[in-house]
Parts: C-alpha cells; sequence; structure tokens
C-alpha cells in the first residue's frame, strides 16, 4: 500500500488530492520497537506523527521524576502535545513511549501552517485531534479528583485492554502505580482484591482480565 493509500485507509479526513499530493511529497515514515521513546521530554519537536499502527503510552513527568498517564494513541490518532509544540516551535513537554511496534507518518513542522491555510481536510482532522485529547484530558483530571483508587484502577485496566485489544495484559505492578501516580503496595492490594472478586486472575507480570464490568 502506498503512502496515499494508506493515510485515506487510516485518516479518511484526509481526502483532498492536492494535500495527499503535498503528504506524499514532504513526509516520511518511522518505525519504533516497543520499549523505546517515540518523543522524549525536553525534545527538539520537529515533525508531528500520524500513527498508522502501534500504540503509544504519553505521560507527563513532575521534578522529582514521577508520571502521571496522560493518554494512549494507537493507529489513526495523532498526539496534541506534539501537535502544540509544532505550531509553537517549542520543545515536548510529555514523554511518548512505544508500548507495540509503531509505524508513523511524520509531518515536517515548516508544512503545518501551510496546510492549516490552504486545506479544509487538514484543518478539521487538527481541531478533532485537540477536541479528543482534551476530552480525554478532561476525563484523567476527573479520575483524579472525583474517583477513589480502585475505580481508577479499574479504568485503567479497562482502557489499556481496549488500546491493546487483549485481556492479557503484561507488565509490572510498579508500572501501574507510576501511570496512576500512587505505590506499588497500593495497587498490588487492590488487584489481589480484584482477583478475589473474580474479576481478574494475577501472575507474574500478567493480568489476565476476566470481568470488569
Amino acid at each position: 500500500m502506498n503512502l496515499k493509500d494508506t493515510i485515506r485507509a487510516k485518516f479518511p479526513i484526509l481526502m483532498e488530492a492536492a494535500l495527499l499530493g503535498e503528504m506524499e511529497r514532504y513526509c516520511t515514515t518511522k518505525t519504533l520497537e516497543a520499549g523505546n521513546n517515540f518523543i522524549e521530554i525536553g525534545d527538539d519537536v520537529v515533525a508531528m506523527p500520524l500513527l498508522i499502527e502501534g500504540v503509544i503510552k504519553v505521560v507527563r513527568e513532575d521534578n522529582d521524576g514521577n508520571e502521571l498517564l496522560l493518554y494512549y494513541l494507537n493507529g489513526g490518532d495523532t498526539c496534541a502535545s506534539t501537535l502544540s509544540c509544532c505550531m509553537e516551535r517549542a520543545r515536548s513537554e510529555v514523554r511518548a513511549t512505544v508500548l507495540e511496534t509503531v509505524t508513523a507518518i511524520m509531518v515536517p513542522i515548516n508544512c503545518m501552517d501551510d496546510w492549516m491555510k490552504k486545506y479544509a481536510g487538514w484543518r478539521s482532522f487538527i481541531m478533532q485531534s485537540y477536541r479528543m485529547r482534551f476530552e480525554e484530558l478532561l476525563q484523567t483530571i476527573d479520575n483524579i479528583a472525583f474517583k477513589k483508587m480502585d475505580e481508577r484502577l479499574i479504568d485503567y485496566l479497562t482502557q489499556l485492554s481496549e488500546e491493546r485489544n487483549t485481556l492479557v495484559l503484561l507488565g509490572t505492578h510498579q508500572e501501574i502505580a507510576d501511570d496512576l501516580h500512587t505505590s506499588r503496595e497500593v495497587i498490588s492490594r487492590l488487584l489481589k482484591q480484584l482477583e478475589k472478586l473474580g474479576k481478574i486472575s494475577l501472575s507474574r507480570n500478567k493480568i489476565e482480565i476476566v470481568d470488569l464490568s
């Protein structure tokens, strides 16, 4: 599948022939394996990624090195934080870690302003991306402000399962604790409670979801 066909399949709003022609001319593709950082805090952002496939976790970090999960990205998404940095010529304020091998179309920063003026499809795509990520950030704030940790953990496991399209989640209790900004001991205790309730099954560095409804 050539680049134009890939864009049509993954980003159907970007249908203008002239835009597709420019994207084919100026954009490149980038692939990274799981475990790598697609974007690091403090990086100069020179291009905006449009994910074709894979899963990325986007986090913020405080001055003590503690992380807070913001949202996940998969095929058909882009990162609003990176987009904002591109528009403002600023350094990245987030870390984007690859969870499943990612392939992305890289849109050069110099093209973005021009395309906003020339192509309605591109403008609509950018606005929709901002809105989706903003809604996810509001959900994150609501979870922290209004939900107990056991509810947040269930939401986290449900979302991660949906994003990765699997009922078997690999990772440590410490990684979950980091994402939810709490201690490993709290997460381990809550996971054991969920197991006793028959909602999950635990084994070493693995959580199998049974029924989180």
